[in-house]
C-alpha cells in the first residue's frame, strides 16, 4: 500500500538559543529559523524555576505573545527534579518536588503547554537502591493523577544515566501508571548512547510515545563514557535515517524536537547544519521536517 509523505511538527529546546535573549527574540528566532514551536525549560537552577512562581500576568503576556507571533510552547522540558527527585531518601525533597510538579503542571496548563517532560531519575545526586526506586514509582503514580485533573500529558524522557536509559525500561515503569497521561517521551541520543537498538526500541513503545528529542551521541565503551551533549547532530553516532524510517513505518506523526545548547556564537549555524542534516536524513523516508528547507 504506497503512504503520502507526512510532515512533523519540529520544536526547538529554548536551551538551543543564548540564554541573554529575550521572550521576544527567543520565539522569533525559533519561527524565523522555520520551527513549529519552542520547547520551554524549567531546569535545577534557582533562576528557571523562579518560573513556577511566574504571577498570571507574566503568564498570560507570555502566551500573548507567542499566540502573536504564531510560536506556541507546545511542551515543557521539566529537570529540576534532578535536584528535587521524588525517590529521594530525605522526605522533605520529595516534598519539594510535589510542589515543583503541582506548580509546573498549573504553568503548562496556563501557558497552553501540552506536554511536560519529566527527568527519569530516581535520584541523580544521592545513592540508589531499591527503595529509592519504589518511591520513584510512588510519585510517578502520584504525577499522573495531578496531570489527569488539568488533562496535561506527563511523558518520561529516556535518560542519559543508567536507571532508565531505554524504552524496554520505561515499558516496564509503564506497568506500575495505568494512566493515560503517563507517556514516554524518548531522547534517541540517549538510547543510542547506551548502545540500545534505536530502531527496535522505537517500534517497542509505539503506542506510549508523544514526543521525541533528535540529539546526537557519542556510544558509551569500555573505559570511555560517552558524550551524551554537546554534539551538533550529523557528528555523533546516532543513525537518523534508520530512525526516520521506523518512525513512517510506524505512522508516527507526534511532534519532535531538536535538542541542542548553545555554547558559543555558532548556535545559529549550527541549528541550520543540524535542520539540513535531520531534513536530508528524513525525506529518504517520506517524512519532511522543515517547510522551509530544501
Amino acid at each position: 500500500m504506497h503512504q503520502e509523505n507526512v510532515s512533523l511538527r519540529v520544536g526547538l529546546y529554548e536551551k538551543a538559543l543564548p540564554i541573554e535573549f529575550s521572550w521576544q527574540d527567543k520565539l522569533l528566532t525559533a519561527k524565523k529559523l522555520g520551527f513549529d514551536f519552542l520547547e520551554i525549560s524549567i531546569d535545577e537552577t534557582p533562576e528557571k524555576r523562579d518560573r513556577l512562581d511566574w504571577k498570571n500576568d507574566e503568564i498570560y503576556a507570555l502566551r500573548r505573545m507567542s499566540e502573536q507571533h504564531n510560536i506556541p510552547l507546545h511542551s515543557m522540558c521539566l529537570s529540576a527534579h534532578r535536584r528535587f527527585p521524588f525517590g529521594s531518601h530525605d522526605p522533605e525533597i520529595i516534598e519539594q518536588a510535589k510542589v515543583i510538579m503541582t506548580k509546573a503542571i498549573l504553568l503548562a496548563y496556563k501557558l497552553g503547554v501540552r506536554v511536560i517532560q519529566l527527568a527519569g531519575y530516581d535520584v541523580y545526586y544521592e545513592p540508589a537502591d531499591e527503595q529509592t526506586h519504589l518511591r520513584f514509582i510512588q510519585g510517578m503514580q502520584w504525577c499522573a493523577k495531578q496531570a489527569e485533573k488539568f488533562g496535561v500529558m506527563l511523558a518520561v524522557e529516556i535518560m542519559d544515566t543508567n536507571y532508565l536509559n531505554s524504552l524496554s525500561k520505561f515499558e516496564i515503569l509503564k506497568r506500575e501508571i495505568s494512566s493515560p497521561y503517563f507517556m514516554a517521551y524518548p531522547d534517541v541520543g540517549n538510547i543510542n548512547g547506551w548502545n540500545y537498538d534505536v530502531c527496535t526500541e522505537l517500534a517497542l513503545s509505539r503506542d506510549h510515545i508523544v514526543q521525541i528529542h533528535l540529539k546526537d551521541t557519542y556510544r558509551v565503551k569500555p573505559n570511555y563514557a560517552g558524550q551524551f551533549r554537546d554534539l551538533v547532530i550529523g557528528e555523533g553516532e546516532v543513525d537518523f535515517a534508520a530512525i526516520f524510517a521506523v518512525l513512517k513505518k510506524m505512522a508516527y506523526q507526534a511532534p519532535v524536537v531538536i535538542e541542542m545548547w548553545a555554547q558559543d556564537d555558532k548556535w545559529r549555524d549550527n541549528i541550520i547544519t543540524a535542520q539540513k542534516r535531520l531534513q536530508a536524513a528524513s525525506l529518504a523516508s517520506g517524512i519532511r521536517l522543515f517547510s522551509n528547507l530544501s
